[in-house]
């Protein structure tokens, strides 16, 4: 196990805040010291409990210099996922390539980087093993995390392709799928697509258990890190309208008539959008948690039931 501090790129966003915990709850009992980095200070909880914040703008290559300094493991959760494409390419690519450079200055010799299924672009996609699949991303955001992928990989670093993440703090996945449900109440095909899901408490244990193993995964590999089971769109979605208190869908449509009407209530969600969440776009993840010898964890019902308050302060005006 790496002896030395844990740098966490990202460390006061969705996922990283996540991970710190983890990481907190190990350095309780021994672990080494965190280190946050990120463009603003860490929240009050992360500095009373020892974490030490490096200041640093993935998008301004000249203020990572030096940041890994006697780290000894690098744990790369930043990313942007707008749609400024100069914007992806300077912090997803250009940014992860001046990490690396840094990471490797410093001698850091254990990177972890957590980019999303999404690479494999617009699916279906029901069940492949990693390796099965060519990535096609379909958006810049996605093409500029597989580039990001390409830089980690290259300094020997080991990728987690998640594919929908949910818990406290998310402002993507279960907002997106709400408005969806709001704008449009049918069913797309029934609501029988099968999705890959994981709790963000879930995606922190296996990025912490990452960064301590004393058996880490080969340099270079890519990783599926979802729940095991699948959960149907219709499971998944009747759950989000009793969580923010929206009538379920009372009609059923077609996909491509869904899409139809979608564009034209909800105009800003693109076809890939649609795409990822009324056609399968399941993984076997099942690998990489026999690798870390961790169990999946309860799953969706269970996981989504522990985040109800956190999504209902949100829809109700409440900010986290």
């Amino acid at each position: 196990m790496p002896g030395g501090p844990v740098l966490v790129s990202g460390g006061t966003g969705f996922v990283g805040s996540a991970v710190v915990r983890q990481l907190l709850r190990r350095a309780g009992t021994g672990g080494p010291r965190v280190r946050v980095l990120s463009r603003r200070p860490p929240p009050r909880w992360m500095t009373e409990a020892g974490v030490a914040w490096t200041a640093g703008d993935l998008s301004e290559p000249a203020t990572l210099r030096g940041v890994g300094e006697r780290a000894a493991v690098l744990l790369h959760l930043s990313s942007y996922v707008g749609r400024d494409p100069e914007r992806c390419w300077s912090v997803n690519g250009l940014g992860t390539a001046a990490l690396m450079r840094e990471a490797r200055r410093a001698g850091i010799g254990r990177i972890c980087y957590v980019s999303t299924a999404s690479v494999y672009g617009t699916g279906p996609h029901r069940g492949p093993v990693e390796g099965a699949l060519t990535p096609a991303p379909a958006s810049t955001a996605s093409a500029s995390r597989l580039r990001a992928e390409e830089e980690v990989r290259a300094h020997g670093g080991v990728v987690l392709r998640p594919n929908l993440v949910f818990g406290a703090g998310d402002r993507w996945f279960v907002p997106t799928l709400a408005r969806l449900l709001a704008a449009v109440p049918a069913w797309p095909d029934g609501g029988r697509a099968r999705l890959s899901v994981i709790a963000v408490s879930d995606l922190a244990r296996l990025v912490a258990a990452l960064a301590f193993t004393a058996r880490p995964p080969a340099a270079g590999s890519v990783w599926h890190a979802s729940h095991p089971e699948p959960v149907r769109l219709r499971v998944l979605a009747r759950r989000v309208c009793e969580v923010l208190d929206l009538p379920p869908p009372s009609d059923d449509l077609p996909c491509a008539e869904h899409r139809s009407v979608t564009a034209r209530e909800l105009p800003e969600m693109t076809d890939h959008q649609h795409a990822l969440l009324s056609r399968d776009h399941f993984y076997d993840s099942s690998g990489v948690w026999r690798a870390l010898g961790l169990t999946a964890g309860p799953g969706y019902a269970s996981r989504m039931a522990e985040a109800l308050r956190w999504y209902g302060e949100r829809s109700s005006g409440g900010r986290s």
